[in-house]
């Protein structure tokens, strides 16, 4: 700390970590793999419209888009989308290499071949007017079949739940740009999800995961594997593991042809290897992660190298990237300065390529070398926009909540190396609540963490019962207990840091987004520990999700997370935040998405209708163009502005440097 400080009030603290620097930096780069030599990725556009570009890392090093705008490689597949893009190399063509891309403004597949002048890119799929229309994920190029293998997702009706899917085969010489009948159906359509397949290395054989109704693929999922014949179709398609109880999150071949799996049939997701007769064997046997929640298609925590080795993500609570000896089960982790990494691995050679970042870094895409165990940077490169003093410190804490259960946090103290508070001052505490629910807040760089611990307000961020990377028994305690473990794990980090006397009791708020914002809500309807809140794109009438109003996807979530609606209506009724308005007491922010099909503004609407006259200080802002997430630059700057202005109001702080003030509603 500067020894020349100024003693100012918590919330007045000049910050040079503005709205729209965090705006810029929101995101992180996704979808790594290599084309040849070269690394290639997705990243956010923030000040672009939000879309995502693809980059590749040249020979020399620079990097440079692959597509120019208003291409936007992304698809919305099971609403969150997947891997949107895959390339040949070929090697020896002047016309380098073939890439196949989906465009979020239309969900085509697309044809590309960047090093080819003036090319343009050309359709491989149809347009359809049917419902959500045609979509494609998780795709795999295979140029001596001339076509791209991937996941199609076909809406069959007007409504979100009027859809299947299938693995398909689309042909790479354009038949299939206006005619539907040209895309080749792999699979047999027996599951509701699938991924897309795997193709073993000497072609023979197949495998793919699958999952129905109403599980949820960290619930179950089923491992298939089929024979590949001559002309490319499958036979003899069938369950080689996994089932209700057990989840397969992702499968893949060795350069021998041995099968790789992660399974969490021991309550851990770990690595395994089919042996010969067709059993399992678990390569690294530990309590720890060597998986996570498929929420989109495609992701990768393993990745087989050509030696035999197999590079791992893996961790409890964090992630770490080792190479994996299947021999000996020995892990060997990259040294280097990053805390956490993607479900995003690719390798070529002797190279991985992955995604990772840390509590002073955000995302960016990092090589390692296997042979001499040296990790770099070469993409997506971490470039401090401020003075990194400026950044939090965060700490690693475990609380105990209700029956003695542990909770995992970590804890952001308000931070600044030119102020500190007068000594008779608490500082006023925002609990972060991640959505999913099934899912975990990493603990990396966050600049919109730092907006407000910067300026003297303290961020928890709380891995409740039911987040990810703490073995299937702590996923397992949300089973039919969303809104009220969750509730009660915040609340317990909360009231447990006022207790200790580094929050103010009297200026606690919480505030999330998807999951998170129904946290948020229903903590608001529940508890009487904060003081306000922030809720974003939430979930907010269980009822309505039970008749149709979402995505198909999530459409059966709620029977796990709730309890399946014919047993027990009455639990659906009582927990919505929507159904019980009149229990908020306290004032609240309310952002939504008009565009979000996953969580639709009709719910927000409902609650409004029911807080009109009941003098409860809140405020509505719902964005054109926004969906689940916002992406938008100027959206984000807007929503951190409203948040930091409801605090300002509520804990009586005075923001240095203006803030537009949030017209309060009563």
């Amino acid at each position: 700390m500067n020894d020349m400080a100024q003693t100012k009030p918590y919330g007045s603290w000049l910050s040079p970590i503005d709205a729209a620097l965090a705006a810029a930096h929101d995101g992180s780069p996704a979808f790594v793999g290599f084309v040849g030599d070269e690394a290639w990725w997705t990243e956010p556009r923030p000040t672009e419209g939000g879309r995502r570009a693809l980059v590749r890392r040249r020979a020399g090093g620079r990097e440079e888009p692959v597509l120019p705008a208003p291409w936007n490689v992304r698809n919305r597949v099971i609403e969150y989308g997947g891997r949107p893009w895959a390339a040949a190399a070929r090697p020896g063509d002047p016309r380098g290499p073939l890439l196949v891309f989906a465009d979020y403004a239309d969900q085509r597949l697309y044809a590309y071949e960047p090093d080819v002048p003036e090319a343009e890119p050309r359709p491989l799929t149809p347009l359809s007017g049917v419902g959500g229309g045609l979509r494609w994920a998780d795709p795999r190029v295979h140029l001596d079949r001339g076509e791209v293998w991937c996941v199609l997702e076909e809406f069959t009706g007007e409504g979100p739940t009027d859809v299947r899917r299938v693995v398909a085969a689309v042909p790479l010489d354009g038949s299939a740009a206006e005619d539907r009948a040209a895309v080749r159906e792999l699979s047999d359509g027996r599951h509701r999800f699938v991924t897309g397949p795997r193709l073993s290395p000497d072609g023979a054989k197949t495998a793919w995961l699958g999952w129905d109704h109403p599980r949820m693929p960290w619930d179950g999922t089923e491992l298939m594997v089929a024979d590949v014949r001559a002309d490319g179709t499958f036979d003899g398609a069938r369950v080689f593991a996994g089932g209700p109880e057990e989840s397969i999150v992702q499968a893949d071949w060795a350069p021998d042809g041995r099968l790789l799996f992660v399974s969490d049939r021991t309550g851990w997701w770990n690595l395994y290897r089919a042996a010969p007769d067709g059993a399992a064997v678990a390569l690294c046997p530990r309590e720890e992660e060597f998986g996570g929640p498929l929420w989109q298609l495609g992701l990768s925590w393993f990745a087989p190298l050509e030696s035999g080795l197999i590079a791992v993500v893996h961790g409890t609570g964090a992630t770490a990237l080792g190479i994996l000896d299947p021999e000996t089960g020995e892990v060997v982790d990259a040294a280097g300065p990053w805390s956490e990494w993607s479900a995003s691995l690719a390798v070529s050679g002797t190279r991985v390529a992955g995604i990772a970042a840390s509590p002073r870094s955000a995302y960016e895409v990092v090589e390692l070398d296997t042979r001499t165990g040296r990790a770099r940077v070469i993409g997506a490169a971490h470039d401090d926009p401020v003075d990194p003093t400026y950044y939090p410190e965060p700490q690693i804490r475990t609380f105990l909540g209700p029956a003695g259960r542990e909770i995992h946090a970590h804890i952001y103290p308000p931070h600044h190396p030119g102020h500190i508070a007068p000594g008779d001052e608490l500082p006023p505490y925002v609990v972060w609540a991640h959505g999913g629910p099934t899912s975990r807040a990493p603990l990396v760089l966050d600049l919109a963490i730092a907006y407000f611990t910067s300026r003297g307000i303290g961020v928890a961020e709380v891995n409740y019962g039911g987040s990810t990377g703490y073995g299937r028994a702590y996923r397992d305690r949300l089973r039919e207990q969303w809104g009220v473990v969750d509730v009660e794990d915040c609340a317990a980090v909360a009231l447990a840091l006022a207790d200790e006397g580094t929050a103010d009791r009297a200026r606690l708020a919480i505030r999330g987004g998807s999951a998170g914002g129904w946290t948020t809500a229903a903590s608001l309807t529940t508890t009487d520990v904060y003081a306000c809140g922030t809720i974003l794109y939430p979930v907010l009438d269980l009822g309505s999700w039970q008749d149709g109003e979402t995505h198909d996807f999530e459409s059966r979530y709620l029977e796990t997370l709730v309890g399946p609606y014919a047993e027990v209506p009455g639990r659906y009724e009582e927990r919505s935040p929507a159904r019980h308005a009149e229990r908020i007491t306290a004032p609240f922010l309310l952002l939504q998405g008009l565009d979000d099909v996953i969580c639709p503004p009709a719910q927000c609407e409902r609650l409004l209708e029911r807080m009109e006259r009941r003098g409860v200080p809140h405020a509505y802002i719902a964005f054109e163009g926004e969906g689940h997430g916002f992406r938008r630059a100027d959206t984000m700057i807007r929503v951190l502005e409203a948040e930091l202005s409801l605090y300002a109001q509520v804990f009586r702080l005075e923001p240095a440097g203006g803030t537009p003030t949030l017209e309060l509603a009563k």
